[in-house]
């Protein structure tokens, strides 16, 4: 009878424990809810499933655009234009066990010189 338990137990925490790490990002409906960090682009690669990666300067988090390649954005075209240029991110907050010291940022808008180079928010919910 307790290992019946146990087992019951053991299966509903490890449902809650997937859960916990596999929850998607919630793209929020509006960029007021994001939060915002700003800094000079030191590196743009390919990261993950067609992920477009950013590092900003003195700033150990790694923002991506989810399957950016995918949406027509173009590594090398980034490259030229963003590296060396203060840029401003926006992104959800958002935390899982896969990431736990929570250092890699899914990027939902990205800007620079007063344009908008990426919006996810738009892109999600003008579908809906």
């Amino acid at each position: 009878m307790v290992k019946k338990y146990f087992y019951i137990f053991l299966g509903l925490l490890l449902f809650i424990l997937a859960a916990m790490i596999f929850r998607p990002v919630n793209i929020p409906k509006d960029a007021k809810y994001c939060l915002i960090a700003e800094g000079k682009v030191i590196r743009v690669s390919e990261g993950g499933t067609n992920d477009v990666v950013f590092r900003l300067e003195g700033d150990k988090t790694r923002y991506y655009i989810n399957r950016g390649l995918e949406y027509g954005l173009v590594l090398e075209d980034l490259q030229k234009k963003l590296v060396g240029k203060n840029v401003t991110i926006r992104y959800p907050e958002h935390w899982t066990l896969l990431d736990p010291n929570n250092t890699i940022k899914h990027l939902c808008i990205l800007e620079y010189d007063g344009q908008v180079i990426f919006d996810e928010i738009n892109l999600v919910h003008s579908s809906n």
